[in-house]
């Protein structure tokens, strides 16, 4: 229960850096909000590998390593994008930084679901 409470307790916390790097109006620029779609992206390859490989497979290493690698892109691809945003002027260096802290919230949570929630076999997408 104090997991759960923590993770959204992290995500409410992400979003809102996300959300003041958008709203707030020294900056009022809505396109760091795309970032939501890395959000949703980052832990789909991971969730597809532990559904499609089995352990005992030889080639669920070459599956597993590939999901890590195009997490890791996503992930990237989420705190270059705030960056290139700023570096052509289209979000100021402030929206940011804000940006770039939700970012680390946010992906830290997700990481942290899956570090709390991923590790027993008997998991089931089901439960929820």
């Amino acid at each position: 229960s104090a997991g759960i409470q923590s993770l959204s307790f992290g995500g409410a916390i992400g979003l809102m850096f996300l959300m003041l790097g958008c709203a707030l109006p020294v900056y009022d620029k809505y396109w760091p909000l795309f970032l939501l779609f890395f959000y949703i992206l980052s832990p789909i390859p991971y969730c597809i590998s532990r559904r499609v490989v089995d352990d005992t497979d030889s080639a669920s290493n070459a599956c597993k390593e590939l999901a890590i690698f195009l997490t890791t892109g996503i992930v990237i691809s989420a705190f270059g994008l705030p960056i290139i945003f700023a570096r052509a002027e289209v979000i100021a260096w402030g929206a940011c930084a804000l940006v770039l802290t939700g970012n680390v919230v946010i992906f830290g949570t997700i990481l942290g679901f899956f570090l709390v929630f991923g590790s027993n076999d008997d998991f089931s997408w089901q439960q929820w």
